[in-house]
């Protein structure tokens, strides 16, 4: 999200996911290299970064 230092200082939340969404993550996760706190932390970066797009007028 931005490079400034307030969002260096991480925010802690309990999450509550199904055994079937955990596995997939954990995959997508090892695919990738990271981990899976990391692989959650970049798809909802991702998928904010879209929603703030503007949305084409066509």
């Amino acid at each position: 999200m931005g490079g400034s230092s307030k969002d260096k200082e991480k925010k802690q939340i309990l999450l509550r996911l199904s055994p079937t969404l955990w596995k997939e993550i954990a995959s997508w996760a090892e695919e990738d290299f990271r981990s899976i706190n990391g692989e959650i932390e970049f798809l909802l970066t991702e998928s904010v970064r879209k929603r703030k797009k503007p949305k084409d007028l066509d």
